[in-house]
């Protein structure tokens, strides 16, 4: 098979979560381990860092990995969905998995003829851990799938865990209440490796510290210690100053990000502790130059001055949290660019965005997207106005016609709204 051809067999011969949804959900180790096993356990070649949470995995991945990456380990990269190309997926050193390497683990995988059915994600997940192992690289960042304690990636013994928060997510697969999602994301807390929580408070700080506590894992709190003194927005992005690194430009912007610094930070010291050089000089290119570094993209992700347009993949309350906020501090009119996937309660969500804005409702082009109509209807329940559109380019395009070089165009909702977005841009 060439290129194309193994993309179509990935795509179209095994569950893909980011394309159907449930029906793609596999929970449990057993195929992981088996598939692993059969390609000689490339996930025990090298150290890695296991990131796991509601919110902020992939800004904390992609950081931690910059990190590790200035201070002069070659960092291996792993984490879901992609936005525009497969490869997104797996990076060495920022770098995207080489076709070649794609086609050839397909076709290895195809010659050994197990009698298992990987999903889509548990495939990919052994793809790259093969990958990093043929590398050589000294440390590898993997960000959990789904959940926790019955994820894929949770075949790894890490050397430091990292839960970023715990929000309303998933819950048909995680639980109903933030103890229950918190139970299942702390299924990851492997017995004497530490772990570093970003977010926690009550009875969601509770289940993390009992499941430490049964695993002997040293816990950090991040939110208990401030990891610096302010934080201001400059032209650079967010200066933390009084850091005990010194001061540190963040190039993401988001607000959500100060919380995902601290933990960062915390993590950072963590790995230390494990023998890891990393200077205070690494620290401030990883911060500073993430997005260069190691690909990252659809975080607060500002595409234009005017109108200003902004693009962000948070899906979910705890996102929506920060976004609600952050859009209110934008310049003019908002014009929203939004959809939604059919498996998610939106109702939440909904609740959260801005009243006095234009909405221009869309779906993207994958079979879990919400009807842009049926989204239209919820949203006028909520309050909010607009028209429907069939792909989100022709959203959009209409909201840039409309909008003024005083105005704001944010288009989200959905990381496959985005996606579909940066495809277009390309």
């Amino acid at each position: 098979m060439d290129y194309n051809a193994t993309l179509d067999f990935l795509y179209t011969q095994l569950p893909m979560f980011q394309r159907v949804g449930a029906p793609a959900y596999k929970p449990g180790l057993d195929t992981s381990e088996a598939l692993a096993a059969a390609f000689g356990n490339p996930q025990n070649n090298y150290p890695t860092v296991h990131i796991g949470g509601t919110n902020g995995k992939g800004s904390t991945a992609h950081t931690l990995a910059a990190i590790l990456q200035e201070a002069g380990y070659k960092t291996g990269l792993y984490t879901s969905p992609h936005l525009v190309d497969f490869r997104e997926r797996i990076r060495v050193n920022g770098k995207m998995i080489p076709k070649d390497d794609v086609v050839d683990f397909v076709r290895r995988f195809r010659y050994k003829n197990l009698s298992i059915a990987p999903s889509f994600f548990e495939l990919t997940m052994v793809m790259a851990f093969d990958f990093f192992a043929k590398e050589h690289v000294d440390v590898a960042v993997i960000e959990v799938g789904l959940g926790g304690r019955l994820d894929s990636t949770n075949i790894i013994t890490p050397a430091l865990s990292v839960i970023t928060n715990i929000s309303r997510d998933h819950m048909q697969f995680l639980g109903n209440t933030l103890p229950e999602i918190a139970s299942e994301k702390a299924g990851i807390i492997k017995h004497g490796v530490p772990v570093v929580i970003g977010e926690s408070e009550g009875a969601v700080r509770r289940v993390f510290a009992e499941k430490a506590a049964e695993m002997s894992s040293p816990i950090v709190y991040a939110d208990d210690n401030m990891a610096f003194s302010s934080a201001t927005l400059s032209p650079d992005g967010i200066l933390y100053s009084g850091t005990l690194y010194g001061n540190i430009t963040g190039q993401l912007t988001g607000e959500c990000q100060l919380k995902n610094t601290a933990t960062i930070l915390a993590a950072v010291s963590e790995l230390k502790k494990t023998g890891m050089h990393i200077t205070p000089e690494a620290i401030k290119r990883g911060f500073a130059g993430v997005c260069e570094t190691t690909g990252l993209a659809g975080r607060w992700m500002k595409l234009y001055e005017k109108p200003f347009t902004v693009c962000d993949t948070g899906h979910n309350e705890g996102g929506w949290s920060y976004l609600s906020s952050q859009l209110a501090k934008t310049p003019g009119e908002k014009h929203m660019v939004i959809g939604f996937v059919n498996d998610k309660d939106v109702s939440h969500i909904l609740d959260m965005m801005p009243h006095n804005a234009l909405y221009y409702f869309t779906q993207a082009s994958v079979s879990r997207a919400l009807p842009a109509e049926e989204l239209a209807r919820l949203a006028q329940a909520a309050g909010l106005h607009g028209k429907t559109y069939d792909s989100v380019e022709g959203a959009y395009k209409a909201a840039l016609k409309h909008a003024t070089s005083d105005d704001t165009i944010f288009i989200g909702g959905s990381t496959f709204v985005v996606a579909d977005f940066l495809t277009y841009m390309q």
